[in-house]
């Protein structure tokens, strides 16, 4: 038996083969639709978001600093998962190298505990401009939301870095069949053929310490919002203070929710059928970052008003 795991370390590393979304084989390509739709408004939007950001310096604020993060964070998740997604339900490139698919595993899920954080720093920043709006320019000036913004990315690679140290101690039998369209960690884990106690624990911190505290922390934030707000004398004050925080509700709402959903079924939701499972693992990767751009350019008056400035100046020529 010793013999036979000495051996296995010194065989090359597998190629692992993406289905797509199993059980549906022959309606992939029509999948595939929706998909690349929200791919492209992911790419369309958020570029705008940064572009706008980077070139107008009224936007140069916390509240639109941390928007350019979010979208920066939004572009590479939806780049890390979209682009083989898409060739393996349209092109039926389903193999992916080992390499590959751990450094896609990595980048996705760092860069969505990166977003996490970003969310919790919009917070952060809303805590601020509605509970302290004299103290708001000196607390969150560029220095430290550069500082925040840099604390989050640290924070995102140091803890995911070792997810695929950890694969890589693992053996692979024959079967490197990935039932889904991307390189999930749970899903290359539960290929391995020796231990994953370790690997699997690993997983389940790092997603209760990131998602736990985050979420605590922005329901912390809201609940001293929610009563600095209540205290505001008049309707129409108390409206406009909700209302400056409606964008990143919707935004919280939106990341939060669907991967709730696809953490818990992942471990937990044996009944959910698998299709279902992948269907919505994917869109939660893609949904967010197509809509992210939709809600804050509708939502914040600014970058509305960017937006009709560069259509005016267009259809005027």
């Amino acid at each position: 038996m010793m013999a036979l795991s000495n051996s296995s370390w010194r065989l090359p590393r597998p190629s692992f083969y993406l289905v797509g979304i199993p059980g549906l084989e022959e309606s992939q390509h029509w999948i595939a639709l929706p998909l690349g739709v929200l791919y492209f408004l992911a790419l369309l939007g958020n570029v705008t978001i940064l572009f706008f950001i980077c070139t107008d310096s009224s936007l140069h604020r916390p509240m639109y600093l941390f928007l350019a993060m979010l979208a920066a964070i939004d572009l590479i998740l939806a780049s890390s998962t979209a682009p083989k997604a898409l060739a393996v339900l349209l092109a039926h490139a389903h193999e992916i190298g080992y390499i590959v698919c751990l450094t896609q595993m990595f980048f996705i899920h760092a860069f969505s505990s990166m977003e996490s954080g970003v969310l919790v720093a919009m917070a952060l920043d809303r805590y601020v401009a509605i509970c302290h709006p004299l103290h708001h320019p000196t607390v969150l000036h560029p220095g430290v939301v550069g500082h925040i913004g840099m604390a989050v990315m640290v924070r995102g690679l140091l803890l995911l870095i070792p997810f695929p140290i950890l694969l890589q101690n693992l053996s692979f039998c024959q079967d490197t069949i990935i039932s889904h369209a991307y390189c999930e960690h749970m899903a290359v884990i539960k290929l391995a053929c020796s231990r994953t106690t370790v690997n699997r624990a690993y997983g389940l911190a790092v997603a209760l310490l990131v998602v736990g505290l985050d979420v605590l922390a922005i329901g912390v934030s809201y609940t001293l919002i929610l009563q600095a707000v209540l205290k505001v004398p008049g309707g129409e004050a108390r409206l406009k203070a909700f209302s400056t925080c409606g964008s990143h509700v919707c935004v919280i709402l939106v990341f939060y929710i669907p991967g709730m959903f696809s953490f818990l079924t992942h471990r937990f939701g044996h009944h959910v059928p698998h299709h279902i499972h992948v269907l919505l693992a994917t869109l939660y990767l893609l949904v967010p970052p197509a809509l992210n751009p939709l809600v804050y350019g509708v939502k914040t008056q600014q970058i509305r008003q960017r937006v009709l400035q560069v259509f005016y100046i267009k259809g005027s020529l």
